[in-house]
């Protein structure tokens, strides 16, 4: 009898799956049409928008102890025009124009990277996503930081096409817009080779995921050399929109007290004239970057930047007048220079640095600029010195010192942090420096300015206390010279705000973990537009993929 019971209740458990099969596919077929709709409202939105592009490659060799190392360099900096497809516009002279290549790379097949191949990895596939051309295996949820993500492995239906994506892409749960996918085009020729590459997006508001970071790499392929690529893409919202929608806003005076004139002095003396001029010039200078999206908007890290700059005035008792100001160039190219009493570093350069004593050690040199009275860049002062085309800002724009300056400014510099705070903490500036200067060979690209001089590699006395001082670090293991390209600063692609990253202590690091300067890829904390916690989380941390085997809140 009990043998009678039980059957029946095992025969119905046995059929449920059974049953459940068509609704699981339906709601299968619902997401996946959902994905695909979304993925092609994407692809037109994106059309109305021309950001900033950067694409950095470092090609590679083997190296005994750290597994490869960078052998060369590649530098693409120019603006997309996405209503044209692909189309780019080179902003540095040296790039080849014709077919936008670069070349030149030393590979034993001379193979050719194209800036455009790389800037099409923002798009999955423009031509054929759809469930006719590709089959989509669902994989599970994952939580790409605080966005939870639906998984998914896709395949092209025909293995014969040429172009199609492979690989695996994320989608957010709530408008089930693609925010990742990781892969890589189908069907390799003789004459082309579809790269592999990781793609993200990150959000700009409800409705909106930009393309914002690509990285590539291939390595131990016969194919091609080894290389490893970074592309970043900002500056979608444009500076002339916002400034158009501040115009538009209705502000009120509030009523003042009236104030007699004649007790107060109002007028410019020369010298002041003279101040307010030069503080002219930097203010246009700064805006015109600012508004090509190639000047970050002042922020948090300017912030941090005026802090150390604070520190070396008190301590060496200066009364700088007008104020020295901190601004940061959005490129990874690495580059330190002043224009009047605004001193400018390059994000890539701070992205770098290992430490505070570090940053100190570069802003003490350009301090110096200031305090010898250096003074480049004045003439931008006169408003019609700004009335140039986009692509002539590099040969526009100019602020590099003579070597007699530089190296005045290098000795001052020296003198500036002597009795500043940092004197005892500068070994790891030397083992930076160092690194650099040994490096610089094989990343000329890389170390190469566009508006100013090369990081001078002399900032530090080299004396003996110094040299002690990276002795030491040396022999306490776990030190590192430099940190790879994104080590410090994460960057808003919308608005291009800059924000130092937050993330969880590394540990103990391997020799073969950090190699300076190099190329590492992007994993990214995600997180929508209006979370309140997301200024203070880490800034690269991902869960595990979890199998599931329902498609979570389909939504009607």
């Amino acid at each position: 009898m009990r043998a009678l019971r039980i059957l029946p209740m095992a025969v119905a458990l046995g059929a449920f799956p059974l049953a459940a099969a068509p609704q699981q596919e339906s709601a299968l077929t619902q997401v996946v049409d959902k994905i695909v709709a979304q993925e092609q409202v994407e692809i037109q939105a994106l059309r109305q928008y021309s950001p900033v592009v950067e694409t950095y490659i470092q090609t590679l060799r083997p190296d005994k102890n750290l597994g490869v190392v960078p052998d060369g360099d590649k530098y693409f900096l120019g603006r997309a025009e996405l209503a044209k497809d692909v189309e780019l516009e080179p902003l540095i002279s040296g790039t080849r124009t014709k077919h936008n290549r670069f070349s030149g790379l030393g590979s034993l097949f001379s193979v050719e990277f194209l800036p455009n191949g790389f800037l099409q990895m923002i798009y999955l596939d423009t031509n054929g996503f759809d469930r006719q051309h590709y089959k989509f295996d669902y994989v599970g949820r994952e939580f790409l930081g605080e966005v939870r993500c639906l998984v998914f492995d896709i395949d092209p239906t025909s293995k014969a096409e040429k172009g199609r994506f492979v690989g695996r892409i994320w989608v957010e749960d709530q408008d089930y817009h693609i925010v990742r996918f990781n892969g890589g085009y189908s069907s390799r020729s003789k004459n082309s080779y579809y790269l592999n590459f990781d793609s993200w997006r990150t959000n700009a508001g409800k409705n909106e995921w930009l393309p914002s970071f690509i990285y590539s790499e291939e390595v131990d392929n016969a194919a091609v050399q080894s290389f490893r690529a970074q592309t970043r893409l900002w500056s979608y919202a444009p500076t002339r929109a916002r400034e158009e929608q501040e115009l538009s806003k209705v502000l009120v005076e509030t009523p003042r007290p009236v104030k007699d004139q004649a007790e107060t002095g109002n007028d410019y003396s020369p010298l002041e004239a003279k101040r307010a001029w030069g503080h002219q010039a930097e203010d246009n200078v700064a805006a015109k970057m600012e508004q090509l999206g190639l000047m970050a908007p002042y922020g948090e890290v300017d912030k941090v930047l005026e802090t150390v700059v604070n520190n070396l005035e008190v301590t060496n008792n200066l009364d700088i007048q007008p104020a020295v100001r901190c601004r940061i160039l959005m490129t990874s190219t690495m580059e330190s220079f002043t224009m009047g009493h605004t001193i400018v570093l390059s994000r890539g350069l701070v992205d770098v640095l290992p430490d505070e004593a570090s940053l100190a050690a570069i802003l003490a040199h350009e301090l110096a600029h200031v305090v010898l009275g250096h003074r480049v860049g004045a003439q931008f002062a006169f408003a019609n010195r700004l009335r140039f085309d986009e692509k002539e800002t590099f040969h526009h724009f100019g602020f590099a010192h003579t070597p007699e300056e530089e190296q005045a400014a290098t000795q001052e510099g020296i003198e500036l942090l002597k009795k500043s705070p940092y004197m005892d903490h500068l070994g790891n500036a030397q083992l930076f420096l160092e690194a650099l200067n040994e490096r610089s060979k094989e990343i000329p690209n890389l170390v190469s300015p566009h508006l100013g001089n090369r990081v001078a590699t002399g900032l530090t006395s080299n004396s003996a206390a110094h040299t002690a001082q990276a002795s030491a670090a040396k022999a306490g293991g776990n030190v590192i010279a430099a940190l790879p390209l994104g080590g410090r600063i994460k960057v808003e692609p919308w608005n291009n705000q800059l924000q130092l990253l937050k993330s969880k202590p590394a540990g103990t690091v391997a020799e073969d973990e950090v190699t300076p300067f190099e190329l590492t890829p992007f994993v990214l904390y995600l997180t929508r537009q209006g979370d309140s916690a997301s200024a203070e989380v880490p800034s690269a941390v991902s869960v595990k993929t979890t199998p599931d085997t329902n498609i979570p809140d389909i939504k009607p």
